[in-house]
């Protein structure tokens, strides 16, 4: 199997665990990971949230822990990668606000390269209107926005993942065995015992 170049999309308040996780596994397999925040350069720390579901109406919110930037926003070419993942929590509120991002996520959907959101991260394919048609999840929350752009929420369990195409989706990082999985799977990356 080749190594990968994946891009990752993140910023402030981004979900800990939706950075953290996939960024670390994705290098273990043997990809190279490129985690980005607009506004942001090589080196550059991000704040992390920590989203969890303690029983009430809604996930609680904590401080998580700082995450360093290995490369620099403005300098990526979205044609020098394979595949891109887009961390949940708030971030995706505002990074869907940019339009190098918007210009970015199209990039992937219109080449049809594997493309990953996870939890929030559903905000911003809506933003760049990337998901017309497409089965999508996200966090519940976010059911609304995926109609909105035209895609179908997948109302799937807190830890599946859905797959349409080069695009797999899921509600939160308990999917990351499943999501990561079926990235993996879209990337061409076989693991063997």
């Amino acid at each position: 199997m080749a190594a990968k170049r994946i891009l990752m999309l993140v910023g402030d308040y981004a979900e800990d665990y939706e950075v953290m996780v996939p960024f670390q596994a994705l290098l273990m397999v043997g990809h190279q990971v490129d985690a980005v925040c607009p506004g942001k350069e090589k080196g550059e720390k991000i704040k992390t949230a920590i989203h969890d579901f303690e029983g009430d109406q809604t996930y609680t919110e904590k401080r998580g822990h700082d995450f360093t930037l290995n490369a620099t926003f403005k300098e990526v070419k979205a044609t020098d990668y394979d595949g891109l993942v887009i961390a949940g929590g708030r971030a995706p509120e505002y990074l869907r606000l940019d339009p190098e991002v918007i210009a970015l996520v199209r990039h992937f959907a219109g080449e049809n390269k594997p493309l990953a959101a996870v939890c929030h991260g559903a905000q911003v394919l809506a933003g760049a209107e990337v998901i017309e048609g497409r089965r999508v999840s996200a966090y519940p929350a976010c059911a609304p926005e995926v109609r909105l752009a035209g895609g179908e929420y997948a109302d799937i369990a807190i830890d599946a993942a859905e797959t349409d195409g080069n695009l797999v989706t899921a509600p939160a990082w308990p999917a990351h065995p499943a999501w990561l999985a079926a990235f993996l799977k879209v990337l061409g990356t076989r693991i063997t015992l």
